[in-house]
């Protein structure tokens, strides 16, 4: 059984909510003998452009406070997304990360300029081989994993896994997720420039006359598709959107893999923040409403534990979340327990 440890804070006093993180991480570090390691970089997600809901920066304070008198801060890790807008390029999520308050540490986006830089953690497990993390996640052991815990149309919901898997992977695993399906080469938009041939490792494009990717050698990392400037990589298929609209359940547990794939072999601190919970993901570039009260912050070694607590506690408020699955999942493959104590501390 896990001990995932609780503060009740109200989203409203930002002050307050930094304390109780503080509190929490400090609590978990000594009741754990958590060993921190020299630098410890926090993943967190920085709200995307229009979005009003997201944990604000100045909640982290706290805890970075801690980090600096450890001497072990370090940066933000963050990762390129799919889809467009100012998350899709490191240039422009940079911006947005300082537009959004994010300047108490520098900002590192993990996977790359487009997305395209990553490391390979090898799982084997029901759906993935292989999974494509960010690549600068390789230099560490150990990440604190900051997770607001929210709603989200595909997974139910979105706590410790979910910025595990999404939060860590490269574009590439983004795009297996969501789609598990190959790029192809759309030949009449191709400029024969060689940028995506130069990126694949798997040596899998053949350009000239007829430019195509060979399907038996690609790995689905997507770096071809996300260095393309003039957007001849198409990653859209009628299989792939059936895939990602239709069957939630393989969604879910293919994010579980990439969760199981972000902690192997490592040592992770999870702080999941239950406040301002809508009912969709900080991704969604528009103001939203809070579903359910606030509850608090909780803190946990085990990402299944904080969020099946996280999950357990929006239940008694009157939410109940689709995609619990996913616990039960985690569960099974080793990533962690649905079982545990909660310990209720107070901020003072």
């Amino acid at each position: 059984m896990s001990k995932v440890y609780f503060i009740k804070v109200d989203n409203k006093d930002i002050e307050f909510a930094g304390k109780a993180a503080r509190k929490l991480l400090e609590t978990l570090i000594a009741e754990e003998n958590v060993q921190l390691e020299g630098k410890v970089p926090i993943k967190t997600h920085f709200g995307e452009k229009g979005n009003r809901t997201f944990i604000k920066a100045a909640t982290y304070n706290g805890i970075i406070d801690y980090l600096k008198e450890h001497s072990c801060e370090d940066r933000f890790l963050e990762t390129s997304v799919l889809y467009g807008g100012k998350r899709f390029k490191r240039e422009s999520h940079l911006e947005l990360a300082k537009e959004h308050g994010f300047t108490a540490l520098p900002v590192e986006i993990a996977d790359g300029a487009s997305g395209e830089e990553q490391y390979l953690v090898n799982v084997d497990l029901k759906h993935f081989e292989k999974c494509s993390v960010g690549k600068a996640f390789e230099r560490y052991k150990q990440v604190l994993v900051l997770s607001h815990f929210k709603g989200h149309a595909l997974a139910g919901f979105g706590g410790a896994i979910k910025q595990l898997s999404m939060g860590f992977a490269s574009k590439g695993g983004k795009l297996a997720m969501h789609m598990n399906v190959r790029p192809r080469i759309r030949k009449w938009l191709c400029k024969r420039c060689g940028m995506c041939q130069s990126r694949c490792q798997a040596n899998a494009i053949t350009l000239g006359k007829s430019p195509f990717i060979d399907k038996s050698k690609c790995l689905g990392c997507g770096a071809c598709f996300s260095v393309c400037k003039h957007h001849a990589v198409s990653i859209f298929s009628w299989g792939g959107l059936v895939n990602a609209l239709f069957k939630g359940k393989f969604f879910r547990e293919k994010l579980v893999e990439y969760a199981y794939a972000a902690c192997k072999d490592k040592q992770h601190i999870f702080l999941n923040f239950a406040l301002n919970i809508t009912r969709g993901c900080d991704c969604e570039p528009l103001p939203m409403r809070a579903c359910v009260d606030d509850i608090g912050i909780f803190a946990s070694l085990d990402p299944v534990a904080i969020d099946r607590a996280c999950y357990d506690a929006a239940v008694a408020k009157g939410k109940k979340f689709a995609g619990a699955e996913q616990l039960v999942y985690a569960e099974k493959i080793g990533l962690g327990s649905n079982k545990y104590e909660l310990v209720e501390l107070t901020a003072e």
